[in-house]
């Protein structure tokens, strides 16, 4: 294994590099990641100038749709929107405005919304904008607005971060059935769909217990006992199986979310909408 300092996307042999700065040392690597999933990416036709879209283009099993987006600068599947912005316009945003405009949109869509910075400490040089005030608004975004802030170095790192971000929700939601939007028809595949919703079930566990048990009523009768016979599922499922089942939930209990939903904090523009380190966040020095 190597040591992962940094990483760009070398245009001449179009693969990636990882180069360790403490020895100078550069490790290339035949191409990025490969995957089996294919990335929807809709990036809006206002970032044609960066070098992220043509650099998404070049990705294997990237799809790109180039249209204007109502907010954000990137739709990664059907769940994220990305804001990408280099360190001068993250400064500048700050002082006309428009990004405590933009992350509150941001805060109160469908969608997670992540913010990406984009630049080095060199990039910073000339910003007109105090330490303290670029800190601020980092604190009043990520903490009080709620959006992430991820940084990248360049536009290549940017991509890599962005198809990351859609082949890890990809991974993560295709380990099994899907649960949110999901209608599994036939009913061996609507009792994996409620067997996946026990605590340690996935597809894999679910499909045993199925054939062990015949049905998920005979499941959720079996003893901790019964369920350690089935490959996979140990002492500790076990107990939270049965746990699961066999709890009873105070009637004050609070009310889960649908699924899907999060929980956000809205947000509006006004005098008074957001916290006063919003305000205390944008201070800024005028250049001379």
């Amino acid at each position: 294994m190597y040591l992962r300092i940094s990483w760009g996307f070398d245009p001449v042999s179009k693969i990636f590099i990882k180069t360790n700065k403490a020895n100078s040392i550069t490790i290339v690597i035949d191409n990025m990641p490969k995957s089996d999933l294919s990335i929807n990416i809709v990036a809006d036709d206002r970032e044609r100038k960066s070098a992220v879209i043509e650099l998404l283009l070049e990705t294997e099993d990237v799809e790109v749709d180039i249209r204007r987006l109502s907010w954000g600068d990137y739709q990664v599947g059907s769940r994220v929107i990305v804001e990408r912005k280099t360190l001068s316009d993250f400064a500048i945003s700050i002082i006309d405005g428009r990004l405590f405009k933009q992350m509150c949109c941001l805060a109160n869509s469908n969608s997670e919304g992540v913010l990406i910075i984009e630049g080095t400490t060199a990039d910073a040089a000339g910003i007109a904008v105090a330490r303290e005030a670029l800190q601020g608004a980092l604190i009043t975004v990520s903490l009080i607005i709620g959006i992430p802030v991820l940084r990248s170095k360049n536009p290549a790192e940017t991509t890599g971060l962005i198809v990351y971000i859609g082949r890890q929700i990809e991974s993560m939601t295709g380990g099994g059935m899907r649960r949110h939007g999901y209608r599994p028809k036939g009913i061996r595949n609507r009792q994996l769909f409620i067997l996946q919703g026990l605590p340690g079930v996935g597809r894999e566990r679910a499909d045993r217990l199925l054939d062990r048990f015949g049905s998920v009523e005979a499941v959720i009768a079996a003893g901790i006992d019964e369920l350690q016979t089935v490959d996979g599922i140990g002492k500790n499922i076990a107990e939270k199986i049965k746990w699961a089942v066999s709890e009873r939930v105070p009637s004050n209990f609070p009310k889960p979310f649908k699924a899907g939903q999060v929980q956000k904090k809205k947000y509006h523009l006004g005098s008074n909408s957001l916290p006063s380190l919003l305000d205390r966040s944008t201070n800024y020095e005028e250049s001379t």
